[in-house]
């Protein structure tokens, strides 16, 4: 199955309706917001701090990783002396944090996308691969936390995304059935998640990230949520939901 391109990317809010979905779940880096650069920045100085250089091409390696997964990570490579990974996972954190109460802002339609969700009578939820605690630092910073009926986090499974499980977690949160979710995300591997989670996806693809037909490939790929609140769009239709 090929993802389908849609071109009037809005058609969703008036054409999907309430008798197709219940719940609706969004990923928040690089959806919500575009925080990849405050992660790069996070970890090339504190991965300094113990003598690793971190390099573009290395942040692309672990950039799908759980924070804990890349201490971890960097570790097994080139073990250092002094600070333990947690606690140079939660300096990597404290970085981000800080970037995003300094610089954060919520990306061109999100805050309208969400809006849009609640007006159909949809329960909605955060579902990230980032801690907890930042997941809802973030979202106070925005603006966007009582946009959210669950905020969702990989502390909280026994695996991250691209596994299932923060999808299927969300689900019961939100008392949805997975196949009445629609989800929002940017990445491959969120994608992978929430297609294995038996889930409608729409992506939104963030720099890097290429859906080129794999499996399991996004439902309709938006050029970002912003498109989706197109005037022009207000009267299309989606086409039918393939699913697997």
């Amino acid at each position: 199955m090929h993802a389908m391109q849609c071109p009037d990317a809005a058609s969703w809010i008036a054409g999907l309706g309430r008798d197709r979905f219940d719940a609706a779940i969004f990923d928040m880096d690089g959806l919500l917001i575009d925080s990849e650069p405050f992660w790069q920045r996070a970890e090339r100085e504190a991965f300094a701090e113990v003598g690793i250089a971190i390099t573009q091409d290395m942040s692309r390696v672990t950039a799908p990783m759980t924070t804990a997964q890349v201490a971890a990570h960097w570790f097994g490579h080139r073990p250092w002396r002094g600070p333990s990974q947690r606690e140079m996972e939660q300096r990597v954190i404290g970085r981000v944090a800080a970037l995003v109460t300094a610089h954060g802002r919520a990306l061109p339609g999100a805050r309208e996308t969400l809006q849009a969700c609640r007006a159909l009578g949809w329960r909605v939820a955060l579902a990230s691969n980032s801690p907890l605690s930042l997941c809802h630092h973030t979202l106070q910073a925005l603006g966007l936390r009582t946009a959210f009926d669950a905020i969702v986090s990989a502390d909280q499974v026994e695996c991250g995304k691209p596994a299932p499980d923060i999808y299927h977690f969300a689900a019961r949160q939100l008392q949805a059935d997975e196949a009445r979710c629609l989800v929002f995300e940017d990445s491959v591997p969120g994608v992978r998640a929430a297609r294995l989670a038996g889930m409608t996806v729409i992506a939104v693809p963030s720099q890097d990230q290429v859906f080129d037909g794999g499996q399991p490939a996004p439902h309709w790929v938006l050029p970002s949520l912003s498109a989706a609140l197109a005037p022009s769009a207000k009267a299309g239709i989606f086409p039918p939901v393939e699913r697997l």
